[in-house]
């Protein structure tokens, strides 16, 4: 399985290729999945460009991007977005249009609580495990565990020389990772490294512009959906997951 990630954190300062807007975002996923992806990763962005869990944001973007695509489509509950573990819960319970999956940093405050606020909606649970944090102990402990949709194991190692040995240790670190699936990629130059790893141990994956912006080779990709075939086309990434 290879999944796409549209546009994570980044602004409108990180290029013209970042689509910001529903619309935009829906033109991006739609173009990713006719290059291959199978799944949908978003960050809903409020009117000045910044990440949000408002229930008007949400259901905007999943509205654009499903009358687009027929792909399971995810969004984040990252912190940076709402900082309060109590008010992102309160988010949660505001939505009116449901994504298929959002995501869950296990290392923040509050995962547990926001973890369990989505599955009470009926929301699949992707765990956000990151290297140089306590996610993934914290995770193995958790009683939620085997209720997750998988495991997103993010390597944050920016090093292309150094970020296939980090994965490696993440991936050890999460042990069986209660037996959910898990989906193994890195960030910015440890992207594309971690990506090969990903597909020689026959994981799922994901690509997109939240986590590169730049092909194999260093040039500027031009979409998600460039970037997406790259990965498909090079190196055979989530054919085996």
């Amino acid at each position: 399985m290879v999944q796409v990630c549209l546009n994570g954190a980044r602004g409108s300062g990180d290029g013209a290729v970042v689509p910001m807007s529903p619309g935009a975002m829906a033109d991006s996923a739609a173009e990713a999945v006719a290059a291959g992806a199978s799944d949908i990763h978003v960050h809903p962005k409020s009117p000045c460009g910044k990440d949000t869990l408002s229930a008007k944001a949400v259901a905007a973007t999943l509205e654009a991007i499903r009358s687009r695509v027929r792909v399971p489509v995810g969004v984040t509950t990252g912190a940076w977005a709402e900082p309060d573990p109590a008010a992102r819960v309160a988010r949660i319970h505001e939505w009116t249009v449901l994504p298929d999956h959002a995501s869950v940093n296990w290392h923040e405050p509050g995962a547990e609580e926001v973890a369990a606020a989505l599955l009470e909606r009926g929301v699949a649970v992707e765990a956000g495990v990151w290297s140089a944090t306590d996610g993934a102990a914290r995770f193995t402990a958790s009683p939620l565990g085997p209720r997750v949709l998988r495991v997103l194991a993010e390597v944050t190692d920016p090093d292309p020389d150094s970020a296939q040995s980090t994965a490696q240790e993440l991936v050890a670190r999460l042990g069986t990772a209660h037996g959910r699936p898990v989906l193994l990629h890195g960030a910015e130059g440890g992207a594309w490294p971690v990506l090969r790893l990903a597909g020689r141990l026959g994981l799922a994956t994901r690509i997109g512009l939240e986590d590169t912006l730049v092909l194999p080779d260093g040039q500027r990709a031009a979409s998600n959906g460039e970037l997406v075939a790259e990965g498909l086309v090079r190196y055979g990434c989530g054919t085996k997951a």
